[in-house]
């Protein structure tokens, strides 16, 4: 007797299953990672207040139960009851808040000078983008530039990328999406 699973079943399955492979780097590193206590995930972060909103990453609009404390985004949980996302996320809108929180998140331009990464101003950076853009659109044509997205930016950035490639004269775009 052949039994069918879902995608969704598929996901909770893989995703349990990488868990459970990977326990014992997680349990080595508390200072990262801190497992909450009961009492902590049941109660909203002291002083924040919980609104009920759509996962930015893509246009599927699951549902995310944000925290947000003076403006800033703190913690966030699975909207239980949402009918897209029905109590689940993919890894991506799981990820959401780490990539807007990191502390290894590039801020600011930077660019390599004599083998060293200098930080540089936004003006210049953009001119500097522009001007050898143009160089090599008027040496060798629009289509000798090719535009990458990513599966890490959402769905109105997708929308710039390809505004801007067919912008700049061609249609030489592709995006990477191989969760």
């Amino acid at each position: 007797m052949q039994t069918t699973n879902s995608r969704r079943t598929f996901m909770k399955m893989s995703a349990l299953a990488g868990f459970s492979s990977i326990g014992n780097i997680i349990g080595a590193q508390e200072t990262v990672l801190k497992e909450g206590n009961s009492e902590e995930l049941k109660n909203a972060y002291p002083g924040s207040q919980k609104i009920k909103t759509v996962c930015t990453h893509c246009s599927v609009g699951c549902g995310i139960i944000a925290e947000v404390k003076d403006g800033v985004w703190v913690r966030q949980e699975v909207a239980q009851d949402h009918p897209i996302s029905q109590g689940g996320h993919c890894c991506k809108g799981a990820d959401m808040i780490d990539r807007a929180r990191s502390e290894t998140r590039l801020r600011y331009p930077i660019e390599k000078i004599n083998g060293e990464w200098k930080r540089t101003d936004w003006d210049s950076a953009m001119d500097k983008i522009g001007t050898k853009l143009n160089e090599i659109r008027t040496q060798y044509g629009p289509d000798s530039v090719m535009f990458i997205g990513s599966a890490k930016v959402s769905n109105e950035q997708s929308y710039y990328i390809r505004k801007f490639a067919a912008f700049f004269g061609t249609n030489n775009i592709d995006h990477q999406a191989r969760v």
